[in-house]
């Protein structure tokens, strides 16, 4: 499910490469999104931030007709996916960029919670409340559950799944801290859940 979302993998095989191939391998995925952008956009800039969790996380800013500065960040795992996919990956990174402009004005990374009641306002009174309405307007009007919860496996879970199917698997969980990480990418949480939930749905030949 977060194949395509996290830097696992990489991560995994992080210990086979020499550090020399790391960088390099860094330097070329950086280039690649910069290149890739470039082709819808004219002002674009970069940097490489390390996520403790997550590793390389590449933001990019771009700057509209009016010099206003949108920023966005992607996973070097789902960056290496797109560029070897086949598909067209400068059309799917300028989708973000497309979708935040509708904001005016600029929209920059917003500022990490400087502390644990500030990470917990954030995820009461903006991230569940966005995830919520996002997968319940999404299938409308079937019953779909969704809200916080522990999982054994991952920690503090925000559980999404359809209650209709009581037959097989009918749930989808994500770790808490991966869709706050999405939101300080200016990523939307929900799209994971979403992904997440039609992939239920196929699994019972319901897509």
């Amino acid at each position: 499910m977060n194949n395509e979302t996290t830097n696992e993998e990489v991560n995994s095989n992080e210990g086979a490469m020499t550090e020399e191939n790391w960088a390099e391998l860094i330097k070329a995925v950086y280039h690649n999104g910069l290149v890739a952008l470039n082709k819808h956009f004219q002002k674009v800039e970069g940097q490489v931030l390390n996520f403790e969790a997550y590793g390389p996380i590449f933001v990019y800013h771009v700057k509209d007709d009016s010099n206003h500065v949108y920023s966005c960040g992607f996973f070097l795992r789902e960056l290496i996916a797109r560029f070897q996919s086949g598909n067209d990956p400068a059309v799917w990174m300028a989708s973000f960029y497309v979708d935040l402009m509708k904001t005016k004005g600029g929209k920059a990374l917003p500022q990490p919670p400087a502390n644990e009641d500030e990470a917990k306002a954030l995820i009461d009174n903006v991230l569940v409340p966005q995830c919520i309405e996002a997968v319940r307007e999404e299938f409308a009007p079937e019953q779909v559950h969704a809200g916080l919860t522990w999982n054994e496996d991952i920690g503090p879970a925000f559980e999404v799944g359809f209650p209709a199917i009581t037959e097989g698997n009918n749930v989808c969980a994500l770790p808490i801290h991966l869709l706050l990480t999405h939101l300080q990418l200016n990523r939307d949480p929900a799209e994971l859940l979403l992904q997440g939930l039609y992939n239920i749905r196929k699994e019972h030949g319901m897509e």
